[in-house]
């Protein structure tokens, strides 16, 4: 007699899981509702009530299943076109302070170091600048740089030029509704 094969994570708790839950997770995929009431929106949606789709979604956090709750910001529907990663080539004693003064600036919305990939990238700080016009974030790096005084540091500026598809964690195979 043979073993038999174990289903997949998905696949058990499709079978296992009310129908309701089911829907909550193909729903929650699909983004948080922009209403007043989200949870009650999702509720309303999935056939539960809210006070179960709230303790639903602690279960399935305490379980692992979530990570967290996060936003996609589509910025390029904003209007916000121009969106420049600054790398830079700081020294390995200062690039935490440095980062996190980068940090602090109001036109950086993301800073994170990285392992420099020698000789090719010599970069170990990143940060962001998103803006409407690339005239606008270049200006607005200049203005950082000589605030930092970061003049004599190596760095790029590197514009996007694609905007590849943004999307929350995925909690539903497909079919499993």
């Amino acid at each position: 007699m043979s073993a038999a094969t174990p289903l997949p994570l998905d696949a058990v708790r499709s079978r296992d899981e009310p129908a309701a839950h089911r829907r909550l997770r193909a729903l929650l995929e699909q983004g948080m509702p922009l209403t007043p009431r989200p949870w009650q929106t999702l509720a309303e949606q999935a056939g539960m009530a809210e006070e179960q789709v709230m303790a639903c979604v602690r279960r399935w956090q305490a379980e692992g299943m979530i990570k967290r709750l996060g936003l996609v910001v589509r910025h390029r529907r904003l209007g916000i076109q121009a969106n420049a990663m600054m790398v830079w080539d700081v020294p390995d004693e200062q690039v935490e302070e440095i980062g996190r003064r980068l940090a602090q600036e109001a036109a950086v919305t993301l800073c994170y170091r990285r392992p420099r990939r020698l000789p090719e990238w010599p970069y170990n700080l990143f940060c962001m600048i998103h803006g409407a016009r690339r005239e606008r974030v270049l200006a607005e790096l200049a203005m950082i740089v000589e605030r930092l005084d970061l003049g004599e540091l190596e760095h790029r500026v590197l514009f996007s030029t694609h905007a590849y598809r943004q999307c929350g964690g995925r909690y539903v195979g497909e079919g499993a509704i």
